[in-house]
């Protein structure tokens, strides 16, 4: 079965000097508030992989009202995404993920990012694009209030036949 999940965060930036994104800390006068620490990008990518496997949403799995996910760093988090995927047999067939920030510029991380979000997938890095855009000053992104991303997935589950 072929699945395709949508996947979109935001969080607002506060005092800081560096946020994270795809696994990559990108030096910056602010960080992102958040409860783990605020990866708009691999949280929209857990978001898209559970939304394909109709499971929920990050929130239902990783709470920001449980203190076990203070400071989280998103990448252990997506793997744990991960091993849901595994026993639910789902191979990844390719993802598409796209950061909006007016400010820090992403594209001297992107390739970074990719290189992680394709280890943390086992897939390769053929399978996984991330693009970044602006809002030429446009909305709460334009004006530097905070940073959004966008991710969506195609899956595959297999079926696992029985023996015997």
């Amino acid at each position: 079965m072929i699945r395709i999940g949508q996947g979109y965060d935001v969080h607002a930036f506060c005092e800081g000097d560096h946020i994270m994104i795809g696994g990559a800390r990108i030096p910056h006068d602010k960080s992102l508030q958040a409860h783990s620490d605020g990866d708009v990008l691999l949280h929209a990518l857990c978001d898209a992989l559970l939304g394909a496997t109709a499971l929920g949403d990050i929130g239902k799995f990783f709470p920001d009202s449980d203190p076990k996910y203070k400071g989280a760093d998103s990448r252990v988090l997506l793997g744990r995404v991960m091993k849901l995927m595994h026993k639910m047999n789902i191979s990844i067939n390719n993802v598409d993920m796209t950061v909006v920030a007016q400010q820090p510029k992403m594209a001297p991380y992107i390739s970074f990012m990719k290189t992680n979000i394709a280890e943390d997938l086992g897939v390769s890095e053929g399978q996984v694009s991330v693009k970044a855009t602006t809002t030429e000053w446009l909305g709460f992104t334009g004006r530097e209030e905070g940073i959004a991303a966008y991710a969506t997935v195609l899956i595959t589950q297999h079926n696992i036949q029985e023996q015997g």
